[in-house]
């Protein structure tokens, strides 16, 4: 496994990031689950990614649970804080100092852990002034809970303006969440070259689009059994964009490139985003722990011109580029 400083900081993280959006709590039973966390660790990823408002806290639940009794020096572990938790009351969302303060204890609570190594926005509140949010994590960073503050899914001009009062306020703000994959490259124009001027890196999500990327799913005929886009708990709505006939047949056409490259499709789409200098690790999903140790081989690929080219060839005129959709709820109940 190789590891990338993450932003302007002196902190390293694992190539590979093991996420558990739609999966535990959810999709895979919790002794599945700890299996998933166990493959990661077992193949060196170091990097754990998860949020309170993932399965409405149970997530975290099982994350924690999974990592208990492992070296916590040794781990870093991300989770995030906007969505709605609990009985999701008028308070129980947003980037309110109240609801900033009291989620950070409960994300301890529920990792079994006393603080985590990156705690981020999980979206931009435009219903809170970015002042008491920024001032809200940098009072969470004085008290030890976060040893750094990152984001997800911020434009270019919040991430320049949190950035400023990160700044000002004596703390780091060092990534950024959004999603990227050879398919979704929304971040590229805007968000990346703003991120490389302020020192901030990318920790991307969804780098085999949903595992449409695999090449598993194909057109005109029914999706696999128990395969994301037949999960009725909310994998099927997540990955309906991806699934026309035109986005499946052109992915068919990165098999030949993946095997000429020795890798399979998941490989190639994981180790196309690691070629972004700005990107400090992918984030891997799990249903199974043989999907970890396949997915972890794209750390340390490098794609020659060739490659990248023929990636461009096969998918590129379907990539969605367009900045604007870099876009956080209009309203907290957005």
């Amino acid at each position: 496994m190789h590891h990338r400083y993450l932003g302007n900081s002196g902190l390293k993280i694992s190539e590979i990031t093991y996420g558990n959006w739609l999966t535990h709590g959810s999709q895979v039973e919790n002794d599945v689950a700890t299996q998933c966390v166990r493959a990661a660790l077992d193949v060196g990823i170091s990097s754990f990614d998860t949020a309170d408002v993932y399965a409405n806290t149970v997530a975290e639940e099982v994350l924690g649970a999974a990592l208990d009794g492992e070296r916590r020096e040794s781990l870093e572990i991300f989770t995030k804080v906007f969505g709605p938790t609990g009985p999701k009351g008028h308070n129980d969302v947003g980037l309110s100092r109240k609801h900033i303060l009291e989620s950070i204890d409960a994300s301890l609570r529920r990792l079994r852990t006393d603080y985590v190594d990156l705690y981020q926005a999980h979206r931009y509140d435009v219903e809170t002034p970015l002042e008491e949010t920024m001032q809200a994590f940098a009072d969470v960073v004085r008290q030890g809970k976060a040893l750094y503050i990152g984001v997800s899914e911020w434009t270019a001009q919040q991430l320049r303006e949190g950035h400023a009062l990160a700044t000002e306020l004596g703390f780091q703000l060092i990534s950024n969440q959004p999603q990227y994959s050879m398919l979704w490259r929304v971040i590229e124009a805007e968000v990346v070259p703003a991120s490389e001027e302020l020192g901030v890196s990318q920790i991307v999500w969804s780098p085999i689009a949903q595992g449409v990327l695999t090449g598993k799913y194909r057109p005109g005929q029914a999706p696999p059994e128990g395969s994301r886009a037949t999960d009725d708990k909310g994998g099927a709505d997540m990955i309906q964009r991806w699934m026309s006939g035109d986005v499946l047949t052109a992915v068919q056409g990165l098999a030949p490139v993946a095997e000429g490259a020795g890798l399979t499709t998941a490989q190639l789409a994981i180790a196309w985003v690691l070629q972004n200098p700005n990107v400090a690790s992918a984030i891997i999903g799990a249903s199974r722990p043989d999907q970890v140790r396949d997915n972890v081989e794209a750390s340390g690929v490098v794609l020659d011109a060739d490659v990248m080219a023929a990636v461009d060839d096969a998918v590129g005129h379907l990539a969605e580029r367009d900045p604007a959709l870099t876009t956080s709820p209009a309203t907290r109940e957005a």
